[in-house]
């Protein structure tokens, strides 16, 4: 299958559109184009959102309850947000639209042996732009097997656009909502045996003359959130050498259940947890990826990497994200102590124990892990 205006594979040699892509589909295909290490996918083109959202006849309809609205009452927000979302869930998707997402899927799979894991993720048209945060406000599912989770999930990352927190941020800073759309990334799944992000300059300070790397163990998405305390290391750019390091507790870590053919969280054993999950090696092979990523994109970046467990040492690190840096890059350096960690950049303070699920982003039984946010202060346990 080639790639064509509802559906774009990483490698499928057309020029990645922010318009076409969202933020993290474009990144995505351009990090591919580039040559580093992204597992295969591809995106479900924004083309495919306003096809989906024009046939279902409810564009019109949400502009009308958005209309209004104030960014303080939150319980009239969690009220309309849960009504669009719903609504958008209900609806068909066109058959056209159906059968070619069916076939990109069928295509990606036949890349391998046999069928493996996707996460699917959305990827908003205002997203991980060099001005703007929206880390966390769409949704993220980890872990799905089969067409028909992959196609629902789809949809539900289409709702995502609505969540509260992203009709809130808007709001709040004059975005409208004419003009959103939404496309969404399938791609193969990595069994995480250690993950994290790196930023190519430390957060608490903004100086760019580090690079820090958060690290544990299992799927990122137990650092992104704040639900472990990760090993922190910040490193000298040029020479890579370590300047500072701390070891995170890394109580717990997110690893496939093959029966379950889903994530779970598993305690970390007492040894693991008293020494650093990455090795000298590894380390270096984390900080020299980021600083490729920052040459490539000419700012400072955030990115998120792991090392799969199914392929050998010195092939196995793999970028997952490359967003731009949007809370110091911008300003001065004004360098000083670091407090260390992806979490600092926010002021935020992982609790241990604390889950990493938001809005409608809780786990679907039977189709996979999700995680609809990123920032730990903004997450809380969910059943």
């Amino acid at each position: 299958m080639e790639s064509n205006q509802y559906i774009q594979f990483f490698d499928g040699g057309i020029e990645p559109t922010l318009e076409a892509l969202g933020g993290k589909g474009s990144s995505l295909v351009t990090m591919t184009s580039a040559g580093m290490p992204v597992p295969p996918g591809f995106v479900v083109t924004t083309a495919a959102f306003d096809e989906f959202m024009s046939d279902a006849g409810i564009t019109q309809e949400i502009h009308d309850l958005l209309e209004g609205l104030d960014p303080e009452d939150v319980a009239e927000m969690e009220k309309v947000s849960a009504g669009i979302r719903a609504d958008i869930c209900s609806k068909p998707v066109p058959e056209s639209l159906r059968v070619q997402t069916l076939a990109a899927y069928e295509a990606l799979m036949a890349r391998f042996e046999e069928a493996v894991p996707v996460a699917v993720r959305s990827s908003a048209t205002a997203e991980d732009l060099p001005d703007a945060s929206f880390a966390g406000q769409q949704d993220t599912y980890l872990w799905l097997e089969g067409a028909k989770a992959v196609t629902e999930h789809i949809r539900q990352c289409w709702a995502s656009l609505f969540t509260a927190r992203a009709i809130i941020y808007r709001l709040k800073n004059g975005i409208p909502n004419e003009g959103l759309s939404m496309a969404v990334v399938v791609q193969k799944m990595v069994n995480s045996k250690v993950s994290g992000v790196a930023m190519t300059l430390d957060p608490a300070n903004g100086d760019r003359s580090k690079i820090t790397i958060d690290s544990s163990y299992g799927v990122g998405e137990m650092v992104v959130s704040g639900q472990v305390t990760p090993d922190n290391i910040v490193l000298d750019k040029v020479t890579l050498a370590v300047v500072s390091e701390h070891l995170g507790d890394k109580h717990a870590e997110l690893v496939p259940d093959r029966s379950a053919h889903t994530l779970v969280e598993r305690a970390v054993d007492e040894e693991r947890r008293g020494r650093r999950s990455l090795t000298d090696d590894e380390l270096t092979a984390v900080a020299s990826m980021a600083k490729r990523a920052e040459k490539h994109y000419k700012c400072p970046q955030d990115i998120e990497w792991a090392l799969d467990a199914d392929l050998p040492d010195g092939e196995n690190l793999l970028l997952l994200q490359s967003r731009p840096e949007t809370v110091h890059s911008s300003k001065p350096a004004a360098p000083k102590a670091s407090t260390g960690g992806y979490a600092a950049a926010f002021g935020a303070v992982p609790a241990a124990g604390t889950a990493g699920t938001a809005g409608s982003g809780t786990p679907a039984a039977g189709t996979g892990f999700s995680l609809g946010s990123i920032t730990a202060s903004l997450l809380k346990t969910t059943a």
